[in-house]
């Protein structure tokens, strides 16, 4: 398997390196026969190349397996006519990666949780709120005068279908229960269109439950009643905030895995963002970006009927889980010792000592 590696900003090339680390571990571990390929974006290759992202890398990504995204400073950047593009949202939009999957599980002693939360977030990836990914040309933002600023939401059948599909397809192999969170009782339309459509795709799944949450009520169920939940689907925003929030109620940010899948190309990301803040001070908690690459190897291994792939990215998995467990093993932002290289060390030696 080809992995085309996109360091990024910030934290991005000091979180990297220990996560292909854990890669190379399960390679050797599991005879994947991985070929780590890796290519400057950001403001890397904006230095060099007068872009974030360069054209030989988009040209690069139908052609391999899979893609490690690092965080990336997008709010720093340029102007777009600048070179300033922002590599998330033109890789999700150029490769259609209408699925963004974020699975989030409480861990005892870390979560502020009283029940326990086992859930997956599939969040519309390509169009909602999101107005740099609505329009064929330009922003989908704009100003007529100074003191007026309005933003198009987007929303299409053909994008709630999709990602509505994704969603039930992924619980119908968990607890079998989809709820769709909307706030179509004031965006009658839009929110409206993207509800109407998730009932359509329910039909073909008689097997699986579908419930509907406003997402008001949703945010406050996280936090009552976590348990409730198997698989979430919603709008872009929405699935932006409430994944970040079930993160946080398990235990860190730092902790959430993240997929950008489409039908031919998928998309490793860490949830969080490039945290300047910590960028070179050795610090940042690689679970994240860990997690994302070992679901990557899993899609790309049910995806290709690749039994190794999916038992190395279980293997991971069970590795990171087994040192978060240990106080002792864990980062400064779990309130454990360790840096970034330190952590990822454990997970390799754990996951050489499971193979």
């Amino acid at each position: 398997m080809n992995i085309l590696v996109l360091p990024g900003d910030g934290i991005g090339p000091e979180i990297v390196p220990p996560t292909l680390d854990v890669l190379h571990a399960a390679d050797e571990a599991y005879g994947l026969g991985l070929d780590v390929q890796i290519a400057e974006i950001g403001f890397a290759s904006l230095a060099r190349e007068g872009t974030t992202l360069p054209q030989p890398v988009l040209d690069r990504i139908p052609e391999v397996g899979g893609v490690i995204l690092g965080p990336v400073s997008h709010y720093e950047y340029p102007p777009r006519e600048q070179g300033g593009l922002n590599p998330s949202a033109e890789l999700r939009v150029r490769f259609e990666l209408f699925a963004n999957i974020r699975p989030c599980r409480s861990r005892p002693d870390l979560s502020v949780l009283r029940s326990p939360m086992d859930l997956v977030i599939v969040r519309e990836n390509t169009e909602g709120f999101y107005s740099d990914r609505n329009m064929f040309a330009g922003s989908g933002e704009f100003m007529p005068d100074a003191d007026s600023a309005f933003s198009i939401r987007k929303i299409t059948a053909t994008g709630s279908e999709r990602v509505a599909r994704a969603a039930f397809e992924l619980a119908r192999g968990r607890r079998r229960k989809v709820t769709a969170v909307h706030k179509a009782n004031v965006l009658k339309l839009t929110d409206g269109l993207f509800l109407r459509v998730v009932r359509e795709v329910a039909a073909d799944f008689p097997d699986v439950e579908l419930d509907e949450l406003i997402v008001d009520a949703a945010a406050a169920a996280l936090i009552k009643r976590p348990d409730a939940f198997d698989v979430i689907v919603t709008t872009n925003m929405y699935g932006d905030i409430l994944s970040d929030e079930a993160a946080e109620l398990s235990g860190s940010l730092g902790l959430g895995g993240s997929l950008n899948s489409g039908h031919d190309v998928a998309v490793a990301q860490a949830q969080h963002g490039s945290a300047p803040d910590i960028a070179g001070k050795a610090v940042a908690n690689p679970t994240s970006l860990i997690l994302s690459a070992a679901m990557l190897l899993d899609w790309r291994g049910r995806r290709d009927g690749h039994d190794a792939l999916v038992a190395a990215a279980a293997g991971v998995e069970s590795a990171v889980e087994g040192v978060l467990g240990d106080p002792a093993c864990r980062t400064r932002d779990l309130g454990g010792p360790l840096g970034t290289a330190e952590f990822a060390a454990h997970v390799v030696a754990r996951l050489r000592r499971a193979a």
